[in-house]
């Protein structure tokens, strides 16, 4: 009986419907939701709300984002991932396809311009009758985003198209997450027509979802954010978007952990491309999660991948999780900013690390 909008896509699905949650309660909707990770202000990823909207993280994992009938639908990104599921990017890419076909007569696609999965599948949509809106840095996309700029943790742009001329402000760093909150701002502005100074509000006021480039703390000049990134466009874009937040005479340390035997077979060299901006990369081994082991497949794999790679990135490989704080400890000094990202137990690395540095074991100089 209510109003779903139903987030999906490859990357950036549990931060963009986190901003629509939030932007949504701030237009005075009051929505429900369920969210693939937990919304920092509200402490939880599901609320039942007052409003007729319900927003939905739209899994495409399984194939589970096929079952909710969207009024508005917005998709991010169309990438190859979870081969695991669907053996090949074609069945992905229909699957995609069937995603934007369950969406109500009267609904609305809100798609990434900038992404060439994701602006095919608009195309393939409209062409079905499909009403279709864009958004991105793209000269073709509806709503364009220009100026994007960083300062510290805020992000900034202009909003121009579709009778906006706006400025966005988000208090979480990186290009892609601007790119997440113009998706946001379409999906409430033109999906269910909230206020659209309202929903800029609510972005603006948006402080970030748990393992979503998340301060960590800070002790001795080291900072620390953890991330749930797994697949390869979401480790870029966050070691992208640390390298820029790095001080001065600082270093970016990452601390990766695979994700999936499968996914490390696919794509050792894709994930080792986007940690290369690192100065510093210790890899660990994978997290099996649902997956029996593979033989010749471990961490290794892209830690091997990395090496291979122009640059001068200094890559460790620790096999043995239990070790990995005290390995990484060793490594630090003041200024280093690191970035724990997987979806496994890699995010107690960086508290365990906080601990050994606040118990007087101070980064090396």
């Amino acid at each position: 009986g209510r109003t779903p909008l139903a987030v999906a896509g490859a990357n950036g699905k549990t931060t963009t419907t986190s901003m629509l949650t939030v932007a949504l309660q701030e237009a005075g909707l009051d929505p429900s939701f369920a969210i693939g990770g937990e919304l920092a202000a509200a402490g939880t990823n599901a609320r039942l709300g007052t409003g007729s909207a319900m927003v939905i993280e739209a899994d495409e994992s399984d194939g589970s984002f096929l079952a909710y009938k969207p009024q508005v639908a917005v998709v991010t990104n169309v990438q190859p991932d979870h081969l695991d599921f669907y053996g090949t990017f074609e069945a992905v890419q229909e699957a995609y396809l069937r995603f934007t076909a369950s969406i109500r007569p009267d609904g609305l696609l809100v798609a990434c311009a900038d992404d060439e999965g994701s602006a095919r599948l608009a195309e393939r949509a409209a062409a079905d009758g499909v009403r279709v809106l864009t958004y991105g840095t793209s000269p073709e996309a509806d709503l364009r985003l220009t100026d994007l700029r960083a300062d510290g943790m805020t992000g900034r742009a202009r909003l121009a198209g579709i009778g906006s001329d706006a400025e966005l402000v988000i208090a979480v760093p990186g290009d892609h997450n601007l790119r997440n909150a113009a998706a946001a701002y379409l999906a409430a502005a033109q999906g269910v027509l909230a206020p659209a100074d309202g929903v800029l509000a609510g972005l603006a006021a948006y402080t970030g979802t748990r393992r979503r480039f998340e301060p960590k703390g800070s002790v001795g000049g080291v900072h620390v954010v953890d991330d749930y990134a797994h697949n390869p466009g979401k480790v870029a874009a966050v070691v992208s978007t640390a390298r820029r937040l790095v001080e001065p005479g600082g270093r970016l340390v990452v601390v990766f952990q695979p994700h999936l035997y499968s996914r490390t077979r696919d794509f050792a060299d894709s994930l080792a491309a986007g940690l290369a901006p690192a100065d510093v990369a210790v890899v660990l081994d994978v997290y099996a999660a649902r997956e029996d082991p593979m033989p010749g497949v471990s961490g290794e794999l892209v830690a091997d991948e990395l090496r291979a790679l122009p640059g001068d990135t200094q890559v460790h490989y620790v096999a043995d999780r239990a070790s990995a704080a005290e390995a990484v400890a060793a490594l630090l000094r003041p200024g280093d900013l690191l970035v724990t990202v997987g979806a496994g137990d890699v995010t107690d690395v960086g508290p365990a690390v906080l601990d050994l540095l606040g118990d007087g074991a101070p980064p090396s100089q």
